[in-house]
């Protein structure tokens, strides 16, 4: 692979694989009703950040050595949100506790007070996994591929390097 291709490939990686996760969670929420729990929404973050920092890198294609730190940046991200994910799919696990706080769906409609809005919404608990495919959640999906991801862009960019 010639040294160009590799430094391109591992921006491509590093804007798409984040933008297909956070894109794939607002589709789960949205289109498919499964609401996020705190962590869930602690992941989305850093795959905002990821993607930032990669169109960056993108856009500063002409300046190899600094869209090789933005690839970084944004390879650095994606494994955040990865090990949130991780923790994350732990506690769903019952491998270790989680944190005390949860989400809720709350919002006052017209014409009703705001206490008998949170009062009959629905409670998203984070340590329950509301979706799972294989015995794998979302939360342990996103670290697989979150992690993953990003020692491929971390080692198609020191494969830039050393070229």
């Amino acid at each position: 692979m010639r040294r160009e291709a590799s430094l391109s490939l591992a921006r491509f990686v590093a804007v798409m694989l984040p933008s297909a996760l956070l894109g794939g969670a607002l589709v789960s929420q949205y289109v498919g009703g499964l609401f996020p729990c705190e962590m869930c929404l602690w992941q989305r973050w850093p795959h905002l950040g990821a993607i930032i920092a990669a169109l960056l890198a993108i856009a500063l294609r002409k300046n190899p050595a600094m869209s090789a730190t933005f690839t970084l940046l944004a390879a650095l991200a994606l494994a955040t949100s990865g090990g949130i994910g991780a923790f994350h799919a732990g506690v769903e696990y019952g491998w270790w506790q989680g944190i005390t706080s949860c989400a809720s769906t709350a919002s006052a409609a017209p014409g009703q007070s705001m206490l008998d809005s949170i009062m009959s919404a629905t409670l998203v608990r984070c340590d329950v996994a509301p979706w799972d495919l294989f015995g794998i959640s979302l939360a342990g999906y996103n670290a697989i591929f979150s992690i993953g991801g990003a020692l491929l862009v971390l080692l198609l960019v020191r494969k830039w390097s050393r070229s």
